[in-house]
C-alpha cells in the first residue's frame, strides 16, 4: 500500500493509473459514460455510494490484478482518460466567444455546494444551484472557482419513526472517503490559515475538490491544534446558535478571502450566494486598503463594483441577523479590525444606521457592498424589491435595484443515462455548450414512441428506488414484517405518478393537498383514473411546524390503510 497524504489508496498497476485521475475529479458525476467503469469494478458499492474515490480505497489487490489483465477494460479506461485530458486542455465556449474577456477570475462563495452524494456538504436548493454553477462553468470554460466549508457532519440525514416523527442523524463525513485533497503550500505543507477570534486564534485547514476545469476550495476548523469547541465550528451545516452561525460565516467570508490571498488569487468578481458570505465584502475592502493605501469608504466603493449578491429567501425572517454586541466582539479581532471603527461596520448591516440596538443583518451588508443584487426568478425579484425597499426609502418599489436571474440547472447532471443517449442521438454530445436555439428543431425529430419509452423507463426506475427506500425506512421504524414485505410491491409503474420533493416548511405549503383530505382520498382511490403520490422532504431541526406537517401525512395514511402503496 502507498500512504498518500491523508489518504490510503492501493498501489494501482501502471495500466490502471488513470482510475485515480478519474475518481478524484467530480466530473464523473455528470459524465454518464464512466459509470460503467465503476459498476464493473464494484457494482454493489457503486450502487450504494456513487463514490469512485471510496471504491478505489476498498478495492482488493486481486481485483486490480484481474482488471489489469482485462484488455477490454484497459481500452475503455484509456479512452475515458484521453477524453478527460482533452476536456481539461481544450478551449472552452467562454474563451472562444470572448477572446478578450471582461474579467479573468470569479470567486463564488457559498455556504454549501451540492455536487454529488459522495461530497455531502449541502442541504437543499441553494447548494444544488451552487454545485450546478461550478459544473456549468467547467463545461463552458468560465474562469470560476468556488469557496466553501468542508462540513464534518453537514446537514442531517432523516429518519422517521412509526408515527412520522422526524429523527435527525448526523453521521461523520470522513474526508479520507470523500473526493477532496489537502491544499499544499510552496513547501509542500498543508496550507493552514490563522483566523483571529476573541481571545484566541482558530486554525482553518484548506482542502480542494476538482470539478472538471473548476477548483472548489473548502475550509474546515477540525484541526487537532484547535480547542474542541472550535473544532466543531464547521461540524453542522445551518446548526447551532447565533454565535456558532457567526463563526461559520466568518470562516466562509473572511477565511475564504484570506485563502485567496494566500494562494495569490485576485478575483475580479466575488459572487456571494446568499448573505452567509457577506463578510467577504469587508475582507476584500480591507485588502484594497492595504494594497492601495486608501480609506475604508474608498476601498468599499472600489471593491463594490466587483461584488454580486444573489438572494434566495422570499421572507425577511430568512436573513441572518446577529446581536450588535456579538458582532462587535468578533469584528474587533478581525484582521486589522478592517481599519475602521466597529460602528461604521455595524451601520452597513442596519436599516437605520443610527439605531445602535438594531441587529446586524448580513443581507443588508451584502446589498451595501455589492454592485449587482439579484433574485432567483422574476417573481422572487419583485418580492426582493419589496423586502429591500426600506434601504431605498425614496425609490419607487419597482425601481429598487434588484434584478432577477431565473435559476437554471446543469442538464448533464440531471438527465439519466437513457435521456442522455436520446438527446445525444438527435442533438449531439456538445448540445448544451453555447447557443441552444437549434436544439428544439433537432429534438423534434424524436418519435413519440421513443419519448414514451424514455418516460416509462424513468418511472420504472424511480419506483424501484422508492421501494428500496421505503423498505429501509419501514425497517428502521420497526414496522411490522408484513408492511416491509408490502413495500416491495408499492406503487404501480403504469400509474400516473406525481412527485413533490421540497423542504417541509410553512411557506412552501407541502400539506396543501391535506386541506381537503376527503377529496384527496377520492383522487387516490379512483379506479378509473388512478394516480399515486411520491412525497419527500425534510424539516429543519428547529422547524417544529415543518415537523408536524410530516406527521400529518403519516396520520393521513394511517387513517386510510387502503391507500398503502399509493
Amino acid at each position: 500500500m502507498i500512504i498518500a497524504p491523508y489518504h490510503l489508496l492501493p498501489q494501482l498497476p501502471e495500466s490502471l493509473s488513470g482510475l485515480g485521475e478519474l475518481a478524484i475529479d467530480l466530473r464523473w458525476s455528470w459524465s454518464h459514460a464512466t459509470d460503467t467503469l465503476w459498476q464493473q469494478i464494484a457494482p454493489e458499492l457503486w450502487e450504494q455510494t456513487r463514490n469512485p474515490w471510496l471504491i478505489l480505497q476498498n478495492i482488493s489487490g486481486d481485483t486490480l490484478q484481474h482488471l489489469a489483465q482485462d484488455k477490454d477494460f484497459i481500452a475503455k479506461l484509456d479512452t475515458f482518460v484521453g477524453k478527460h485530458h482533452e476536456h481539461l486542455t481544450q478551449k472552452g465556449w467562454f474563451s472562444e466567444t470572448y477572446p478578450h474577456p471582461p474579467f479573468s477570475q470569479v470567486a463564488y462563495f457559498s455556504m454549501e455546494f451540492g455536487l454529488s452524494e459522495s461530497l455531502p456538504i449541502y442541504s437543499g436548493g441553494l447548494g444544488i444551484l451552487a454545485g450546478d454553477c461550478l459544473k456549468t462553468a467547467s463545461d463552458l470554460g468560465i474562469p470560476l472557482l468556488g469557496i466553501g466549508l468542508l462540513w464534518q457532519q453537514g446537514y442531517f440525514r432523516q429518519s422517521l419513526d412509526d408515527c412520522g416523527r422526524q429523527i435527525e442523524l448526523y453521521p461523520y463525513n470522513d474526508p479520507t472517503q470523500m473526493p477532496v485533497t489537502p491544499v499544499r503550500d510552496a513547501e509542500g505543507e498543508w496550507l493552514r490559515l490563522e483566523l483571529p477570534f476573541p481571545g484566541r486564534t482558530v486554525i482553518l485547514r484548506a482542502w480542494q475538490a476538482q470539478v472538471g476545469r473548476v477548483t472548489l476550495y473548502l475550509l474546515d476548523s477540525n484541526d487537532p491544534l484547535n480547542a474542541p469547541a472550535d473544532r466543531g465550528i464547521t461540524a453542522e451545516l445551518y446548526g447551532g446558535g447565533p454565535e456558532n452561525r457567526l463563526q461559520q460565516e466568518i470562516c466562509l467570508g473572511i477565511g475564504g478571502w484570506m485563502l485567496l490571498r494566500r494562494l495569490g488569487i485576485q478575483p475580479d468578481i466575488c459572487h456571494l450566494n446568499e448573505g452567509h458570505a457577506a463578510l467577504a465584502i469587508l475582507a476584500r475592502a480591507y485588502s484594497h486598503m492595504q494594497d492601495h493605501g486608501t480609506s475604508f469608504p474608498c476601498a468599499l466603493t472600489a471593491t463594490r463594483a466587483g461584488n454580486i449578491f444573489t438572494t434566495h429567501t422570499p421572507v425577511s425572517a430568512g436573513f441572518d441577523r446577529f446581536p450588535p454586541e456579538l458582532l462587535t466582539r468578533y469584528i474587533a479581532g478581525a484582521p486589522g479590525a478592517f481599519g475602521v471603527d466597529v460602528e461604521t461596520i455595524l451601520a452597513l448591516g442596519r436599516e437605520n444606521p443610527e439605531d445602535t440596538h438594531e441587529p446586524f443583518n448580513m443581507a443588508w451588508l451584502a446589498i451595501h457592498g455589492s454592485l449587482i443584487v439579484n433574485g432567483v426568478s422574476r417573481l422572487h425579484g419583485a418580492v426582493s424589491r419589496h423586502l429591500f425597499q426600506s434601504l431605498f426609502p425614496r425609490w419607487p418599489e419597482d425601481e429598487v435595484p434588484v434584478i432577477h436571474v431565473t435559476n437554471g440547472v446543469h442538464m448533464p447532471s440531471w438527465d439519466s443515462a437513457e435521456a442522455d443517449a436520446l438527446w445525444t442521438n438527435h442533438c449531439g454530445k456538445a448540445r448544451w455548450l453555447g447557443d441552444l436555439k437549434d436544439i428544439e428543431a433537432d429534438f423534434r425529430q424524436t418519435s413519440d414512441g421513443d419519448l414514451w419509452q424514455l418516460r416509462s423507463t424513468a418511472r420504472q426506475q424511480v419506483i424501484l428506488f422508492a421501494r428500496r427506500r421505503l423498505q429501509k425506512q419501514l425497517a428502521a421504524a420497526h414496522a411490522p414484517d408484513q408492511d416491509c414485505e408490502n413495500a416491495k410491491t408499492a406503487l404501480d409503474p403504469n400509474t400516473l405518478t406525481i412527485g413533490f420533493a421540497r423542504r417541509f416548511t410553512a411557506y412552501k405549503r407541502p400539506n396543501m393537498l391535506l386541506n381537503d383530505p376527503d377529496r384527496l382520498y377520492r383522487l387516490l382511490n379512483n379506479p378509473h383514473y388512478p394516480v399515486q403520490l411520491l412525497i419527500a422532504g425534510k424539516a429543519h431541526p428547529k422547524d417544529d411546524v415543518g415537523k408536524v406537517m410530516i406527521q400529518q401525512w403519516t396520520q393521513f395514511l394511517q387513517q386510510h390503510p387502503d391507500l398503502a402503496g399509493r
